[in-house]
């Protein structure tokens, strides 16, 4: 028989271990939502998107905003970063859309913001306002995740497809971009760059998608201490350093950054940031190639002018098309009709990858707008 005291005994190891597993438990849990490492979709489902607009960005912004609404099915919040004087114009605009429309989105307007001793020289660096995203983790404390793209982009599938990459980063990755070019004979950083760049050909930071939180707690090694730095301490050094060669501001110093931490960087294919260096030399982003282009970004002003009318015809069609028709009739057939004009250039060859990821974006918003009434 078991005495007292024994069975005393075995009863307090067995709560003792109770105990070891229940704090271990609570050690695991804490560390998978520190580690950021599922999608957290704060609560809401919504996929967060932010954009810093300045100078005459207002219409273009407006196109990229409207791309996401209505191919998206998941709800959206919108952080739009802006010049006080395009507050009420974004605030008018966004208000004016349908109801219907206006039920998918919420939308927060920020002024334009930087650390205040050295404000002057983060603004004129590169484009007006651009650096701003370097801060929106500082700025947006209480955002676990964000997309960010410029306001020269167009979704041409619906943005928590990008939103969901966030689920295949590993527990080192804290941002996602795109490569600068695919071929290394045609690109930038591999051939002029005078500062580190990430990889072989460099990235480009018109789409980047960033786990904040992560992002707000790493410390970055870099080639100016021995220490490594956090975000908010590492960006002015940085600055300071390379100002003098750099050429693409801000993208500059997120290619230094990444370059001495490759490792916290997760590299999505180039049909996630399509731009006309994928085609203007003929067509060099093979997936776009097998899978259609999934997001379109006009840098250089393509929308804007003549230079490239295959992306300009995207733009045109999403800017002038109105909410609540068929967006087969009054989107997609105008587009593959202005399309088909622009055979005779490379980008123009290659347009019918522009609507072959768009046109199963419209059949599943539209389907799912059906489904809603």
């Amino acid at each position: 028989m078991l005495s007292f005291a024994n069975v005393s005994v075995s009863m307090l190891l067995c709560e003792y271990k109770l105990r070891l597993i229940i704090d271990l438990l609570h050690f695991v849990l804490a560390l998978r939502k520190r580690s950021g490492s599922e999608v957290q979709e704060h609560g809401d489902g919504r996929s967060h998107l932010a954009v810093v607009a300045c100078g005459p960005r207002l219409e273009e912004t407006l196109a990229m905003l409207k791309s996401a609404v209505l191919l998206s099915i998941k709800p959206l919040h919108f952080y739009i970063f802006a010049e006080d004087d395009l507050h009420d114009h974004f605030r008018k605009a966004l208000d004016s859309w349908p109801r219907t429309v206006q039920s998918k989105f919420n939308y927060t307007i920020y002024p334009i913001t930087f650390p205040k001793e050295n404000a002057k020289e983060w603004k004129k660096l590169f484009k007006p306002c651009a650096s701003q995203r370097l801060f929106l983790p500082l700025i947006l404390k209480e955002v676990d995740s964000l997309l960010y793209v410029d306001t020269d982009i167009l979704f041409l599938q619906p943005v928590e497809d990008i939103w969901a990459l966030l689920s295949q980063f590993n527990s080192s990755h804290l941002a996602a971009m795109a490569p600068e070019h695919e071929e290394p004979r045609i690109g930038w950083y591999n051939r002029f760059a005078r500062h580190p760049y990430y990889g072989k050909t460099g990235i480009n930071s018109g789409v980047m998608l960033m786990n904040m939180t992560r992002l707000r707690e790493k410390s970055f090694k870099n080639d100016m201490t021995t220490v490594a730095l956090k975000w908010e301490d590492i960006l002015m050094p940085l600055l300071q350093k390379y100002k003098l060669n750099i050429t693409w501001g801000d993208q500059d110093l997120l290619n230094i950054i990444f370059h001495h931490n490759p490792e916290s960087l997760y590299v999505f294919p180039c049909q996630w940031n399509y731009r006309p260096d994928h085609c203007i030399y003929g067509s060099n982003c093979q997936q776009a190639d097998q899978e259609g282009v999934f997001i379109l970004h006009g840098n250089r002003g393509v929308y804007h002018d003549d230079k490239q009318p295959a992306f300009r015809a995207v733009y045109d069609a999403i800017r002038k098309y109105t909410f609540g028709e068929n967006m087969e009739t009054s989107l997609l057939q105008p587009l593959e009709a202005s399309l088909q004009t622009t055979a005779n250039t490379y980008c123009g060859r290659a347009s019918h990858l522009f609507t072959k990821k768009l046109k199963r974006s419209i059949v599943s918003a539209q389907q799912d707008a059906t489904r809603r009434r």
